[in-house]
């Protein structure tokens, strides 16, 4: 639930944040408060579809559910082949490929436990950086929009406020922080902690549901967009539903795992259907307007306001739990390596730092909405559809899979490599120009 609100049912790559967000993206940043009208940097108005954007979002969503139940099989075969009890995504993939037909895979299996370990590392990392962003920007305006915010809800006016401060400003605040947080280790805490952030989400998105099925909507959408900004909106799309690394832990803990599967099913399908509902909704009220998080639209009053702070706080406290995936798998490796004596203290020491490189890659390229789009089309494009289909083939290869199984993980697979290829090729492309934009705002600031 901590990724809901950072769905856009557009995908567009350029944004327009009232109180400085798209200013922040500039890199600059100045004492005095002026307003001017709303401009678009390179003038396109790549807005996806009313239609194809729903459709989109429930096919990816139905594809990362299918591969989830794939993972899901593959785990109990190779379980039940091993006489083992568990095993996790990295395990499974290392096991199929040592019973894969390839000599040279078999051979060199470990190896994709490393790769597979590798993604799950980059991919929750990336999505403790969009943390620190979503939470800045939030922040950001509450802060900055304090002194002229009414105990009226009226609808946001098209303005863009040049900002107070530079969001990497609010990132380096919230730093020491999420340090603290992550220096937490007790498991009772940490299920404190996704209480919290399950209360304050579910609450926040209530309130946010309320504003978006108010009138007045747009009615003159556009029906079609560039394969451009489709590109975007796949990498964003499976950011959102990336969760298969925490599928396989999940169905371990409950009483019944036999169930797991229907549970899979039901919460996943609820949770398609509360994407699209956002994203449409959210799109028909904005139009041109919506903003890389949905939060950032609503208008600047107290109830609001206060909408944003909780969901901020459930996605403060949610960190923790994205967090701890990478920990597990980082600490304990180099721990390993040290005496005794220093175990504490390296633990604690790497814990520091991987939440400052995700603080650090924040700053460093502080748009939402693209970093959301690459760290999709990058590493969870690879976990959610590319691996999976593939390890189907490997694991059941010797047991007769029939050739339809085959050609259907074939193209699931190549659909998952090319979403990969191509929306990290525009998601970079992005990047630079707005960094080129940014560079050419400042020179002639500056002059």
């Amino acid at each position: 639930m901590g990724k809901t609100s950072l769905l856009r049912e557009d995908g567009k790559c350029s944004r327009s944040t009232f109180s400085g967000s798209k200013t922040s993206s500039k890199g600059s940043s100045s004492s005095n408060s002026s307003v001017s009208p709303k401009k678009d940097p390179r003038g396109e108005a790549d807005a996806l579809i009313l239609l194809v954007g729903p459709v989109s979002l429930l096919a990816i969503g139905a594809l990362t559910v299918h591969c989830m139940d794939i993972l899901l099989n593959c785990a109990c075969h190779l379980t039940q082949r091993l006489q083992r009890s568990f095993v996790n995504y990295e395990e499974t993939t290392m096991y199929s490929l040592e019973t894969c037909p390839s000599p040279w895979l078999r051979t060199h299996s470990v190896w994709g436990r490393y790769v597979v370990s590798f993604l799950l590392i980059v991919t929750q990392l990336g999505f403790c950086s969009v943390y620190f962003m979503f939470m800045a920007d939030n922040l950001q305006q509450i802060v900055e929009e304090s002194h002229f915010t009414s105990n009226v809800c009226q609808p946001r006016q098209n303005l863009v406020m040049t900002s107070i401060l530079d969001s990497r400003f609010y990132m380096l605040t919230i730093l020491p922080f999420l340090i603290l947080l992550v220096l937490v280790q007790n498991p009772n805490v940490l299920s404190i902690f996704s209480t919290l952030a399950t209360i304050t989400t579910l609450s926040s998105l209530a309130l946010i549901f309320e504003y978006l099925i108010e009138i007045p909507h747009h009615s003159n959408l556009p029906l079609v967009a560039s394969w451009k900004t489709f590109l975007l909106f796949f990498g964003t799309a499976i950011f959102t539903f990336e969760g298969v690394g925490m599928v396989l832990p999940l169905k371990s803990q409950m009483k019944s795992p036999q169930q797991f599967p229907a549970v899979l099913y039901l919460g996943m399908s609820f949770v398609i259907f509360l994407y699209i509902c956002l994203g449409t909704l959210g799109y028909m009220k904005f139009g041109e307007d919506t903003q890389a998080s949905i939060t950032l639209n609503l208008p600047n009053c107290w109830l609001y306001q206060s909408v944003k702070l909780m969901y901020s706080v459930g996605i403060f406290f949610t960190y923790a739990l994205q967090f701890h995936v990478p920990a597990e798998i980082i600490v304990p490796y180099v721990v390993s390596r040290v005496s005794e004596n220093w175990a504490l203290f390296v633990d604690l020491t790497v814990r520091t730092a991987l939440v400052c490189l995700t603080c650090f890659s924040a700053v460093l390229i502080p748009r939402l909405d693209l970093v959301i789009s690459l760290v999709g089309s990058v590493s969870s494009s690879a976990l959610a559809l590319i691996i999976p289909p593939l390890l189907e083939i490997a694991t059941f290869y010797s047991e007769n899979i029939s050739c339809a199984t085959i050609v259907k993980d074939i193209m699931i697979s190549i659909l998952g490599l090319l979403g990969c290829v191509f929306g990290t090729y525009q998601a970079l492309y992005e990047m630079t120009q707005q960094t080129h934009f940014s560079m050419a705002n400042s020179t002639r600031v500056y002059t």
